[in-house]
């Protein structure tokens, strides 16, 4: 007579209370293994070190340095042993309080719109122009980026050479026409004007390969489509081209600000902030408190610098809000 085995029961195990055992939970040891980083997690840490250790190196410890120069009284002597006393917002105050800051603050804010929207509107003409593509379209483009390749000191005495009043070429052209001499560098009247001629042909180079990098992306189809609709060149213009370059155009105009906000070199070499401070900026008078005299006064310098880095950051957070409400929408 044959016997059957009997089926092991597949039904749960239920306790006392009519419950279902649960299973059993996995071992520790499987969790651990799970919260250990992949090989591509580390890889992408050990990208990330090198950046995070520059970043660290070269802007975080000096913007913490600076500030901490703002808050403190550093004397020549305190610089160098580290025992400066705290005075808080004193530094900030003595800005503020100087006959200096508004006419700086007048000629920085005048220098920064003034070249950002000659070097936005020269370059984005540039672009559009080198955008038809014709015969030497890249050989011109080429050249048109020497501005932007030479060395800062350079082109600042370059153009201080050209700007002279004596033997300046400017000024050899004016007189050719009947014009008489301009004192383009010594003048209270023409001193910012000089330094503003400068950055603006130092800027456009960038604005002018940026911008028509951002040109490339618009579908030729659109012009054709805009073209077969009966739109004009300036019609397309204004409904093609301009709307769908204007991410381009906002991060142009954001690092120019930058850059701007920050140019020291050009009016340094140039004018050196005069006569009379008719060219000082933030920048150069930061630097002329700090360094430019016999007693430098360290404190005051780091709190005009920093208020140039706060304004940059300001500027950059509009920017970040803007985009991520074009993004939302």
């Amino acid at each position: 007579m044959n016997r059957t085995t009997p089926l092991p029961d597949r039904r749960p195990v239920r306790d006392r209370k009519g419950a279902a055992a649960t299973a059993a939970p996995p071992p520790a040891h499987a969790a651990d293994w799970r919260r250990r980083p992949t090989s591509q997690q580390w890889a992408a840490w050990a990208f990330l070190a090198p950046v995070t250790v520059y970043l660290a190196l070269f802007y975080a410890y000096p913007l913490y340095r600076n500030i901490d120069l703002s808050l403190r009284h550093y004397t020549v002597r305190s610089f160098v042993q580290g025992n400066a006393p705290f005075t808080g917002l004193e530094n900030y105050l003595t800005v503020l309080d100087d006959p200096t800051f508004t006419p700086a603050l007048l000629h920085t804010a005048v220098f920064t719109v003034v070249c950002l929207a000659f070097q936005y509107a020269i370059g984005l003409a540039l672009a559009v122009f080198f955008n038809q593509h014709f015969r030497l379209s890249a050989t011109l483009r080429a050249l048109f980026l020497v501005p932007w390749l030479l060395p800062l000191i350079v082109s600042a005495s370059t153009w201080s050479w050209m700007l002279n009043s004596d033997s300046g070429v400017v000024n050899a052209a004016l007189q050719a026409v009947g014009i008489g001499p301009v004192n383009w560098l010594t003048s209270p009247e023409w001193s910012l004007t000089s330094v503003i001629l400068a950055n603006i042909w130092i800027g456009v180079p960038f604005n002018l390969v940026v911008l028509y990098s951002g040109l490339q992306a618009i579908p030729h189809s659109l012009y054709e489509a805009a073209a077969l609709d009966g739109a004009s060149a300036w019609r397309r213009f204004w409904s093609v081209t301009f709307p769908l370059l204007r991410p381009v155009s906002a991060i142009t105009l954001l690092l120019g600000l930058v850059y701007t906000l920050k140019v020291f070199d050009i009016i340094w070499i140039m004018t050196k902030g005069g006569p009379a401070d008719s060219s000082t900026t933030f920048a150069t008078w930061s630097y002329r408190l700090g360094f430019g005299n016999l007693l430098p006064a360290f404190g005051p310098g780091a709190a005009v610098g920093n208020l140039l880095v706060a304004a940059a950051l300001v500027f950059g957070l509009v920017y970040l809000k803007v985009q991520r409400k074009q993004y939302a929408s």
